[in-house]
């Protein structure tokens, strides 16, 4: 069996002694059999407290503690935190077979899966275990082994504690929840980096959803893999990123793969990682990324839990999702703190930031847990947020317009007006287009920059055709596809005549 190597112990910081404490007198007060739930953040130390707690519960009662998590790196991982806090435990994986050596250790350390089969083979027997801890206890492939532990204690930790199963709540399976520091108080006492949020307009109306409630990879595929998203992505990346060691993640191994391609094309330092990969490839490409300054790295849900490399500068959310706990674990990556990396960067790419909130945002965790149906069910929908959307011209961009004295224009009041005047709907687009092309002959030295302006308007111009297409209540794809076309001939058309007058 592979020897697991110690980590230097870690000293708790004073809110993670203050949770020990809360967790240690509710352990003490409830009945044998009982659970527990710890929400900490990512970024939090949650293996360090969940270490601690394991040393102090087998001096305390002098029974033994298993510890479950749902992947072999996090079981490694964690096996090496314990032996640094002096816990002598023991890995059972698929190598092991027979338990004749179980009196040797007083902790162990297992993968869900091997260890169901094990008891369900009745392969081992595990004996005097007071305390199982669960790792990630949101997952629900967990409860499966419940029943073997029907004596002892249960004590669930998860950043988020809502179920990835809406028919399967954490509160039926958990007496209570504790709750630690916010991601917010974290930030503010220097325990994680701050965010710096950069929120992408893209329209999700061609995404499916699936059985479980999230995004299908196959439409996720055939939309973020598409060049006019690929082009997105590239912008992006160019106007917040550029240069800084960057995190994309994707829902489908095709998009990973089509994200590397464009990257490498376009002249950057870019490697693609996924479940497929051998463990010798995963640990390469993970040594390149840490070793490497600029390194851009595409994946595909792998690197969610378990990987922890504090020098990410930037992520980039490359999909949409409807599940908090994969969105608070893709931002967490970026999360730690270095003596010279206080914030980093998160582009959304899915809405996901309209939809859940800011990162950093408090949320009522208790609520959530004890009601959780109320908190799925109003979850704003992509319609809701595409309507909310306000598009805000990049500074870049801005700088072009400088000669112009406004370049705003609100669609939704112009409307308004025309609407109140009785005057026809279409008059709306005409005036948007009159002032797009009054901006561009501003700016311009002739008719041939003044196109090429128009041309960078083309994120605007999506903006407004969809803000007018929500005011007249025509909104399908292809009547905005139509509009969009038609928009941007007139526009030239009405440049044109501009430049034309002056002669």
């Amino acid at each position: 069996m592979e020897v697991e190597k110690e980590v230097a112990r870690k000293d708790l910081y004073d809110y993670q002694l203050e949770d020990l404490k809360r967790i240690f007198k509710e352990l003490h007060g409830m009945p044998k059999g009982s659970n527990l739930l710890y929400q900490l953040p990512t970024g939090g130390g949650k293996t360090v407290v969940f270490s601690e707690i394991t040393r102090r519960y087998i001096e305390q009662t002098k029974k033994k503690v298993v510890v479950l998590t749902h992947r072999i790196e996090l079981s490694r991982q964690t096996s090496k935190m314990l032996h640094g806090f002096g816990v002598k435990n023991k890995i059972i994986n698929s190598e092991v077979k027979e338990f004749d050596d179980q009196d040797e250790f007083t902790c162990f350390v297992a993968m869900v899966e091997t260890l169901n089969n094990r008891l369900q083979e009745e392969k081992i027997k595990i004996k005097d275990i007071g305390l199982v801890i669960i790792d990630e206890a949101h997952y629900n492939s967990f409860r499966k082994l419940f029943k073997y532990f029907d004596e002892a204690t249960i004590l669930g930790v998860t950043a988020t504690p809502l179920s990835s199963n809406i028919k399967l709540p954490m509160k039926d399976h958990y007496k209570k929840l504790i709750v630690g520091k916010s991601i917010k108080s974290l930030i503010e006492k220097g325990f994680l980096s701050k965010a710096e949020l950069y929120n992408y307009d893209v329209s999700l109306k061609s995404l499916k959803l699936g059985i479980h409630g999230d995004y299908t990879v196959k439409s996720s595929d055939e939309f973020y893999g598409n060049q006019s998203m690929l082009g997105k992505l590239v912008t992006a990346y160019e106007e917040v990123a550029k240069g800084t060691k960057t995190l994309i993640f994707n829902n489908g191994i095709n998009t990973s793969h089509y994200v590397y391609e464009t990257f490498k094309k376009a002249g950057y330092n870019v490697r693609h990682l996924d479940n497929r990969n051998s463990a010798a490839e995963r640990k390469e490409i993970l040594e390149w990324f840490s070793n490497t300054p600029d390194a851009i790295l595409s994946s595909v849900s792998i690197l969610t839990t378990g990987f922890d490399e504090p020098t990410v500068e930037s992520i980039i959310l490359n999909r949409a999702t409807r599940s908090l706990t994969l969105y608070f674990q893709m931002i967490g990556r970026g999360s730690r703190v270095l003596a010279n990396k206080k914030k980093f960067n998160v582009i959304d790419m899915g809405n996901n930031i309209a939809r859940f909130g800011p990162w950093d945002e408090p949320l009522d965790w208790q609520e959530i847990f004890h009601f959780p149906d109320f908190y799925l069910e109003n979850i704003k929908n992509d319609e809701e947020i595409e309507r909310e959307f306000i598009y805000e011209m990049p500074e870049e961009l801005k700088a072009k317009f400088s000669k112009s004295k406004n370049i705003h224009f609100n669609i939704k009041e112009e409307y308004k007006k025309v609407f109140a005047q009785g005057g026809k709907s279409k008059l709306v687009l005409e005036k948007s287009i009159e002032q797009h092309a009054q901006i561009c002959f501003e700016n311009s030295e002739d008719v041939f920059d003044a196109r090429i302006l128009a041309k960078s308007l083309k994120e605007e111009i999506q903006f407004r055709v969809r803000q007018y297409s929500y005011c007249i209540m025509n909104n399908t794809k292809n009547y905005k596809e139509w509009l969009e076309e038609d928009y941007e001939r007139k526009l030239r058309s009405n440049i044109s005549k501009k430049f034309a007058a002056l002669m």
